[in-house]
């Protein structure tokens, strides 16, 4: 289980844009923001994330799964991302595949890195 990840970008305002449009959906808001990184969620509590200016570019195989608690957040968060500047990576529905109630949505943020808002409770 993860407790914190860190997400490098190459262009901080724009990611910021992306970011800060999707986590509050999934309970993460923006807790500080500094010149280089910007946090989300609490420093105290696991699930923390930051989005660091880096000069890494995204790797292809990098792939971020945050839990939403609803099917609501899902679609809320996809719809968010893209309309934040992010691009479409998976449409929220079921991928059974996974197993029967497992519902998600798959953006990639302006640098190419793959995030993805989950909910593993079956539809209410």
């Amino acid at each position: 289980m993860l407790d914190h990840v860190s997400i490098a970008v190459t262009d901080l305002p724009r990611a910021a844009r992306f970011y800060d449009a999707v986590m509050p959906l999934l309970g993460m808001g923006c807790v500080w923001r500094e010149d280089r990184a910007i946090g989300y969620g609490a420093r105290d509590a696991a699930g923390y994330l930051t989005i660091r200016l880096g000069a890494m570019p995204a790797d292809p195989a990098c792939h971020w799964a945050f839990g939403a608690p609803d099917r609501a957040s899902v679609r809320a968060f996809h719809a968010a991302g893209v309309a934040a500047g992010g691009s479409d990576d998976g449409a929220p529905g079921l991928r059974p595949n996974y197993h029967p109630a497992y519902y998600a949505a798959f953006l990639r943020d302006p640098d190419g890195n793959r995030v993805e808002a989950v909910c593993h409770r079956a539809a209410a």
